[in-house]
C-alpha cells in the first residue's frame, strides 16, 4: 500500500523498544483521580481511547514523584496504598493491548504544587519547595530545597520508574519543562542557588542530570527514557534557545528521546499550549533548531493537527515525532486516518481550550468536538441499535451532523436537512476567520463523515410540517440553530451594516473603518481578526466586561489579543441608533456619544429558532430538540446533545 504520508507512518526504535508509527501520545491528566491519588477506572478508560485510535504511544499524566514536597492532587505510585500498583498496572494494559506504548509522566511541581487542585483555598495553603527562597508574584512563600530533600526527590524518580515498569509500562517521560521542578533548577529566573545546584549552567544542570541517572538505574539499559525540555523559557529572565542547546547537549547521553516544548506553564500559557491566534506548528522552530546539536531522536509538539504540516516536519528533519494531546482528543483515530490515507475525516482540534477549561473548573474532561471524552465509561462503542427506524434530522449544523452521524453509525435509516447549500449551519461563517476555520472545518468533516456513514443529505430543503409528513419518519431531531438577534436600533438594517453570521458573503464590503458592535465572544473574535486585516476597529459593549461568555483559558488570551491590536474598546455603551456616520451610543450616565465608522458587523448575539421546534413538535412518535434551538449555548453543548439524541432512539 502506498502510504500519503510515510514518514508519519513509519514506525521508529527508540531504546530497545519498537513504536508502530511517529505520532506520539503527550501527557494530559486524566479524568478521575482517586481520593488516594490512584487512577480511577475512568482515566483507564479516557487513555485506552487514544491507544484503540492507532497511535505509537500514550503517556499517563501527572505521576507525582515526592508527595511529601509536593501537595498536588495527581496521581501516586507507592506500594502502600491499596490500589495503587494495580490501578497504574491496568492503565498499562489498557493502552498496550491496542497495540501502542504505554509511558507515564514523572513529575514534580516544585514551588508551583496544586496548580490542579479546584480547591484554590486548600491550594493557597500548600507549603511550596523550590531551589531557591523567594516570594512567588501572589505573595506565596517558596522554601530553598535542602541537599538532603534533593536527594529524597532524586530517589524518588528513580523508584517511581522502577514501579512504573513493574506495572507494565514500557516508557517514562520526565517533566523537565513548563516552569515545573526540574525546570525550575533548570532556569537562572527561579535558580539563585550557590551551592553545586545553582549558578553556571554545569551546576544548575546538575538535578536533571542526577534525576535521569536515577532513573536509569532503576529501570536499567534499553528502557526508552524520554526527557520533556522547554526548548527556550520565552520571556526575560529565563533562559534562551542558546542555553536550551547547551542544556540538551548535557542531558542527551542520559535519554532515549529529547521532547522540546515551549515556555513556563505560569508565563506564557498560549504560547505552551498554543491558543487559536497563533500559527499552528509555532513551537516548532525549537526542536528543529535543538535537532541540529544533538545526537538522540527529538519529539515536537504544540497545536499540531495537520498531517501535512507534520508529515513536512518529520520528512525534512526538524523533528523525528510529532507529540499531539488536544489533536487526539478531538478525534483519537486521527493517526489511525493518517495510517490508511482516510484524512479528509479528521475532526480537528479547534484549540478553543474546552478541554482544559473543563479540567481547571470541575477537574474533569470534555471536548467540543468529541462527545465521548470524559465519558468514555460510558460506552466508545456506538453500537447498533436493535430496531431500525426511519430518522430525519432537521438542520446540518454541529448538532445535527453529531445527531446523524451517530444515527447512522447505530444503523438508522437517516434523512438530514438543510436549507443552506452546504452542512455547517453557524460554523459556516468561520470560513472567513483565519484563526477559527478549523470551525468551520468540522462542519465539513462531520458532512464526510455522514456521507460515509450512509446519511441522505438534502441541502436547499426546508424542512415543514407537510414535508416531515411525506417523509414519515419514526423519530425527528430537531436541530434548527438559531438566528441572529437584531434589535430594533434604528439604522440596523441599513446597508453599512452586517451580520456576523453573513460576514463572509460581505467580507469586501467591509471598510477599513469598522464598529464592532458587541463585545461578546463572537464579536471580540471577529474584531481581533479585522484589526489584523489592518482596520481601525471599535469594539462597543452595552455591559461592563468583554466576553464572559468564553471559558476561563481562552478569556484572558482573547483579552490580551484585544489589548495588543490597538482595538479601541467602549463598555457601557449601549448603541441607540446606526447612521452613515457610525453607531450613536450612550454610557452609564446617559450622555450620547458617535462612535465613528463608515461600516458596522452587528454581534449582538443569537436567539433560538423556536418556531420551527414548535411546527414538527408532533410530526413523529418520537420527536428530540438539540442544540441552539433548545438554548443558544456553545458548539461543546450542541455536539453532545446531538451525539445522546441518537443513542436514546
Amino acid at each position: 500500500m502506498k502510504r500519503k504520508y510515510p514518514h508519519l507512518s513509519s514506525p521508529i526504535k527508540i531504546g530497545n523498544v519498537y513504536f508502530r508509527n511517529r505520532m506520539f501520545g503527550a501527557p494530559m491528566g486524566g479524568t478521575d483521580i482517586t481520593a488516594d491519588c490512584t487512577i480511577g477506572p475512568a482515566s483507564t478508560a479516557f487513555y485506552e481511547y487514544r491507544a484503540k485510535g492507532g497511535v505509537a504511544s500514550v503517556t499517563v499524566s501527572e505521576l507525582v514523584v515526592h508527595p511529601a514536597t509536593e501537595g498536588s492532587h495527581m496521581y501516586h505510585l507507592d506500594l502502600q496504598t491499596p490500589g495503587s500498583l494495580a490501578s497504574f498496572t491496568y492503565t498499562a494494559d489498557a493502552i498496550r493491548r491496542h497495540g501502542a506504548i504505554a509511558s507515564v509522566e514523572l513529575s514534580h511541581s516544585g514551588q508551583y504544587a496544586g496548580t490542579y487542585l479546584t480547591d484554590k483555598n486548600k491550594k493557597q495553603g500548600l507549603f511550596q519547595w523550590g531551589p531557591s527562597q523567594l516570594t512567588r508574584p501572589d505573595g506565596k512563600e517558596v522554601h530553598q530545597l535542602t541537599v538532603e530533600l534533593i536527594k529524597e526527590i532524586v530517589d524518588a524518580y528513580g523508584e517511581k520508574a522502577a514501579l512504573a515498569k513493574k506495572a507494565g509500562f514500557e516508557m517514562v517521560m520526565v517533566h523537565g519543562g513548563h516552569g515545573w521542578l526540574i525546570n525550575q533548577f533548570l532556569s537562572p529566573y527561579f535558580n539563585h542557588r550557590t551551592d553545586q545546584y545553582g549558578g553556571s549552567l554545569e551546576n544548575r544542570v546538575r538535578f536533571a542530570q542526577e534525576v535521569l541517572d536515577s532513573i536509569r538505574q532503576a529501570v536499567g539499559p534499553g528502557f526508552p527514557i524520554e526527557f520533556r525540555m522547554s526548548g527556550s523559557e520565552l520571556f526575560e529572565g529565563g533562559y534562551d534557545l542558546a542555553e536550551g542547546i547547551n542544556i540538551a547537549q548535557q542531558l542527551e547521553s542520559r535519554i532515549d528521546l529529547l521532547h522540546v516544548s515551549a515556555g513556563t506553564y505560569q508565563r506564557g500559557f498560549g504560547v505552551t499550549h498554543p491558543s487559536m491566534f497563533l500559527p499552528h506548528g509555532s513551537n516548532v522552530w525549537l526542536a528543529e533548531a535543538i535537532k541540529k546539536h544533538v545526537s538522540v531522536p527529538v519529539a515536537t509538539i504544540g497545536g499540531l493537527n495537520d498531517p501535512q504540516m507534520m508529515e513536512e516536519i518529520i520528512a525534512s528533519g526538524k523533528a523525528d515525532i510529532v507529540e499531539m494531546a488536544r489533536a487526539l482528543l478531538a478525534d483519537p483515530e486521527l493517526p489511525k486516518k493518517v495510517v490508511i490515507n482516510n484524512d479528509a475525516s479528521i475532526i480537528r482540534c479547534l484549540r478553543c481550550y474546552t478541554c482544559m477549561a473543563e479540567r481547571a473548573q470541575t477537574a474533569t474532561r470534555r471536548c467540543t468536538v468529541n462527545p465521548i471524552i470524559g465519558r468514555e465509561l460510558d460506552g466508545m462503542e456506538i453500537l447498533p441499535a436493535r430496531k431500525k427506524k426511519k430518522v430525519l434530522v432537521v438542520g446540518g449544523g454541529p448538532a445535527g451532523l453529531q445527531a446523524a452521524l451517530t444515527a447512522a453509525r447505530r444503523g438508522h435509516d437517516v434523512i438530514l436537512c438543510d436549507k443552506n447549500d452546504e452542512v455547517g449551519g453557524i460554523l459556516i461563517g468561520e470560513q472567513a476567520i483565519p484563526f477559527k476555520y478549523e470551525m468551520y472545518q468540522l462542519g465539513v468533516s462531520l458532512g464526510v463523515l455522514c456521507a460515509e456513514a450512509g446519511v441522505d443529505i438534502r441541502l436547499n430543503t426546508r424542512v415543514d410540517r407537510a414535508f416531515a409528513d411525506i417523509i414519515a419518519p419514526d423519530v425527528i431531531i430537531i436541530a434548527a440553530g438559531s438566528e441572529p438577534l437584531r434589535p430594533p436600533i434604528p439604522g440596523l438594517d441599513s446597508q453599512q451594516v452586517v451580520l456576523i453570521n453573513d460576514y463572509h458573503h460581505h467580507k469586501q464590503d467591509i471598510s477599513d473603518d469598522v464598529v464592532v458592535l458587541g463585545g461578546g465572544l463572537a464579536g471580540c473574535e471577529v474584531a481581533i481578526h479585522l484589526s489584523r486585516e489592518h482596520k481601525k476597529v471599535k469594539l462597543v459593549e452595552m455591559n461592563g466586561e468583554l466576553s464572559p461568555d468564553a471559558n476561563v483559558r481562552h478569556r484572558p488570551l482573547l483579552l490580551a489579543e484585544i489589548e495588543k491590536s490597538g482595538i479601541e474598546v467602549f463598555l457601557n455603551h449601549k448603541a441607540t441608533a446606526v447612521s452613515h456616520a457610525g453607531v450613536m451610543c450612550e454610557d452609564r450616565q446617559g450622555k450620547s456619544h458617535l462612535v465613528a465608522g463608515s461600516s458596522v458587523i452587528c454581534a449582538l448575539g443569537q436567539r433560538s429558532r423556536r418556531d420551527i421546534v414548535e411546527e414538527l413538535w408532533d410530526c413523529a412518535p418520537l420527536v428530540s430538540q438539540v442544540g441552539d434551538c433548545v438554548k443558544v449555548s456553545t458548539i461543546t453543548t450542541a455536539v453532545y446533545q446531538g451525539h445522546h439524541a441518537a443513542l436514546d432512539i
